[in-house]
Formats: structure tokens, sequence, C-alpha cells
């Protein structure tokens, strides 16, 4: 957008935890120059005895922030802040203010979220069809989907069976694609409550109203101000954390019944 941008994380922690310590470095090497001795180990070179605790622990470092959503959001803003800066011919903060992140608790708050983010340029009217919405994921799938393919950059859609399937989004990408379309129709011609016969059998699916579809897809940010779920995920998920009281519970009226 012209003065913020979201971004939809899948973190593959088990991933991260899954590189040898050579993979690990070699990530971290397309980010960040390293240390002399992580270079030297990813050139292959021979590491002196007193030298290996050092190069463990710096690699126990690179793996958990490979893995860190702050690491991530660092490597995102810097190079935008900079580049800013340089055209602006100023010094200074770019970004307001820290980053803001929510967890995404089931499969129902995931495509909520992804389907607000996608279609805020249509609500900001900044573009009248999604996939004349620049700088968004959905336009990438759009267009990958006219060649019968899912862009490599994106986690994938895998429909609904789970067994033998790569990691991904569990719903079929072409109705995704048509709930989003069916939706920005909706908010572009202010016509609340209108949606079709068939994306109301997508979100039956998703055991979520079409009005309450309807405000998250508009409001989701004021809606939700913590983790977004159902009020059995949001349960697991304060249990999960030790945390005694359910914060934002509230919000979960919006959201499918557990």
């Amino acid at each position: 957008m012209s003065n913020h941008l979201h971004v939809v994380l899948y973190i593959d922690v088990a991933k991260a935890n899954s590189w040898s310590d050579r993979e690990v470095v070699e990530e971290w090497h397309q980010l960040f120059n390293g240390t002399q001795i992580t270079r030297q180990f990813a050139k292959g070179e021979v590491i002196e005895a007193h030298q290996v605790t050092q190069l463990k622990h710096q690699i126990s470092i690179y793996r958990s922030r490979l893995s860190d959503i702050s690491w991530f959001m660092r490597c995102l803003n810097e190079p935008i802040a900079r580049q800013a800066n340089m055209e602006d011919n100023c010094t200074g903060h770019f970004w307001e203010g820290r980053f803001k992140s929510q967890a995404l608790l089931d499969e129902a708050a995931v495509l909520a979220c992804m389907a607000y983010v996608e279609l805020n340029p249509i609500r900001a009217k900044m573009a009248s069809t999604p996939e004349q919405s620049d700088y968004t994921s959905l336009k990438l799938r759009i267009e990958a989907a006219l060649t019968g393919k899912q862009p490599k950059r994106l986690l994938p859609f895998i429909g609904n069976e789970r067994q033998h399937q790569p990691k991904g989004v569990a719903f079929a990408l072409k109705d995704y694609l048509e709930l989003v379309d069916e939706t920005g129709r909706v908010i572009r011609n202010d016509k609340r409550g209108s949606i079709s016969a068939n994306a109301d059998k997508i979100l039956a699916r998703l055991n979520i109203p079409a009005e309450n579809w309807l405000k998250i897809i508009t409001e989701f940010g004021a809606l939700f101000h913590g983790p977004v779920g159902t009020l059995q995920e949001l349960s697991r998920y304060c249990e999960h954390l030790d945390k005694r009281r359910r914060h934002f519970s509230k919000c979960c009226q919006y959201m499918p019944i557990g």
C-alpha cells in the first residue's frame, strides 16, 4: 500500500531445525556476510579446534533467526528504508513504528486474513479487480493459475486432501480465487450481503456466515488485535503459552464455532 504493507507468513520451524550446519550458514549468507569463521566454514576450509565452539554457537544463532519473524521483518524493512532515504535524500527513521503481528490459529483465520490483505487495494480504490491489484500475492496466483500452475514463491493451495501432500493451505485454489473475486465485487460496489449462492457454499464449508465474512474482510484490523481463530483454538493457544486469561475472546464471535 502507499504507507504500509501486510504479510501473511508461515513459519516452518521444523524445516529450519532439519537443515545441516552448512545449509544454515549458506541460507544466512544469502542475507548477511556472516563472520570470518562462518565464511571459512562455507568454503570448506579447516576450522581450528579452538574455534569450533564459537562456530557452533554462531550457527545456532543463525538457525534461530532464520525462523524468527522479527528478523524476517528486519531483512524486509531495512532495505526499503535505506532505498527510501536515498530517494528522498534524507536520514533517520522511515517506518513509523515497530511492526505488529497476530497469530492465525486455524484455516478460517488464515483464509480470512489472506483475503483481507489481498483486497486492500480494492478497499482503498487503488484497483478495481483482484488481477489489477499490484504488489499482491493474489495477482501472482491469478497469473499462474491461467497457465495451470501455482507460484513457486508462495505457499501453495493443496485442497482438502492432506495426506501425501506438501505443506500448503488446506483449501482449493479455485474456491479461494472465486471467493476473493466475489468479495471484491461486493466491496467495490458496496453491496453488503450480496454474496452469490456459490460463494455462500464455499463459506459454508468454512462455517462462516456471509455477513460475518464481509465484516471480517472489511474490518479485520479493527476487529482483531490479538490471536485470530475460534474460541476453541484460542483456548488451546492460551494453554500452550500458559496464559490464564483468554484476552480477545470476544472477537471469536465472528469466527466459526470450533
